[in-house]
């Protein structure tokens, strides 16, 4: 199992925008924490302009699955996204 995070750099209005899809986006945040895929995932504040999403999978497909049914991606809140491995080395989550 690797860590990867998934930073999502959004519109500038993303706030106000998100609403219209926050219920369906948490919907599939919540699956995948169920699923123990994703540990964590939050956004940025002042400026509210990225989000943050911590993953634990077997390898990077489930992330990209994840961003490919995203309503904040499909529906244009997210202009562009990287996914970076990342190493733990401090914490309860090290391997």
């Amino acid at each position: 199992m690797k860590y990867y995070m998934l930073i999502y750099y959004v519109v500038d209005d993303y706030v106000e925008r998100r609403t219209a899809f926050r219920e369906e986006h948490l919907r599939l945040a919540n699956g995948a924490s169920k699923r123990k895929e994703l540990l964590l995932g939050g956004a940025f504040s002042d400026p509210s302009d990225r989000s943050v999403l911590v993953f634990h999978v077997k390898d990077i497909a489930a992330v990209e699955d994840f961003v490919k049914h995203d309503p904040y991606v499909i529906n244009g809140l997210v202009k562009r996204w990287e996914i970076r491995p990342w190493n733990v080395v401090v914490g309860s989550a090290q391997q």
